[in-house]
């Protein structure tokens, strides 16, 4: 399996930097700050193929507190509103899709 880092990177658009936290799986967003985040829109939104590298290299080197990063599209609606940019991110962002067993 190719690196993300070794994977051609195309960037059409308004981009983050998302991947898994590694203690509970919950979705996580990388920051301008170099931290991660579970709010889509305190993400670094990068539109160049260099900054969406750079920001893909420094979060998959978190490895311990973050899984899976890799560069996802988003849409910035006209009040900048960040939005997932397709099906796959929109159903990230709104988690489980089914219900879980209760324990009893």
């Amino acid at each position: 399996m190719t690196s993300p880092l070794q994977q051609k990177i195309k960037i059409t658009g308004p981009s983050v930097v998302t991947a898994n936290r590694t203690w509970d799986g919950v979705v996580i967003y990388r920051t301008a700050a170099k931290n991660w985040t579970t709010d889509l829109s305190e993400a670094a939104i990068v539109r160049e193929v260099d900054e969406a590298r750079a920001l893909l290299a420094e979060a998959a080197a978190d490895d311990l507190g973050a899984i899976g990063a890799y560069i996802a599209p988003v849409e910035i609606g006209d009040d900048g509103a960040i939005e997932p940019g397709n099906l796959r991110e929109q159903i990230r962002s709104e988690g489980l899709t089914i219900g879980l067993p209760v324990p009893a």
